[in-house]
């Protein structure tokens, strides 16, 4: 990702932060990070292990609507896998845009709809296995009645970026990283062959889409 959004220096915003395990390889990167997240235990977990190792993170845990941040005072914004599970999406954005300073940046990964499986599972009836194939191809109206979470294609997820104000630079398809294969053998064999490299044109060889774009 750094060279989609090679941005160091300043304030960092990780939105949704989980327990800190993408925080950490962020932090050397920039003066104070903000770590944010719904779960105060995922919050207590972070603080727990960035004690006595930095001062530069800040744990916010927040209600999910407004975020608690000042207006265009963040630097350089990252939330990975998050957007499909909050309440309020546009919000969200909307709440991502207004923080961050203009010509600040936002990297972003959602779950890709083109995937040939859905990646969250769903709660189908009948079916004990939540990893159908193809799920997350059926139409919206089908999909989202049994999904755990919301699911993006790229035309989609670009285009509620430029709703809520931002200037979107790039959208790629990730490739699958095939670390459900338990074989390690097949995992190279997979990733050598097939899953080749970060990102791929082809929309089902890919897991997510990642966004990078600019805040004006």
């Amino acid at each position: 990702m750094t060279d989609l959004a090679p941005q160091t220096g300043g304030t960092l915003l990780d939105f949704g932060c989980g327990n800190g395990a993408q925080t950490f390889l962020f932090v050397p990167r920039f003066e104070k990070t903000i770590a944010v997240d719904v779960d105060e235990n995922y919050l207590n977990e972070l603080a727990g292990v960035m004690q006595g190792r930095s001062e530069s993170v800040l744990p916010i845990c927040y209600d999910g609507g407004t975020l608690p941040i000042r207006t265009s005072s963040v630097d350089f914004a990252v939330s990975f896998e998050v957007l499909e599970h909050v309440h309020d999406e546009t919000l969200s954005l909307e709440e991502l845009h207004r923080v961050l300073r203009s010509g600040a940046v936002l990297a972003m990964s959602v779950p890709n709809r083109w995937w040939v499986f859905e990646t969250h599972g769903a709660a189908l009836p009948l079916l004990r296995w939540n990893r159908v194939p193809f799920f997350s191809w059926l139409p919206r109206s089908l999909h989202d009645r049994w999904a755990r979470a919301r699911i993006y294609s790229r035309r989609e997820i670009v285009r509620k970026l430029r709703s809520s104000g931002f200037v979107v630079r790039h959208a790629v398809y990730v490739t699958a990283p095939m670390d459900a294969v338990r074989s390690a053998r097949l995992q190279r064999m997979l990733r050598g062959l097939v899953f080749r490299g970060n990102r791929t044109g082809i929309p089902f060889l890919s897991t997510a889409v990642l966004v990078v774009a600019e805040r004006r």
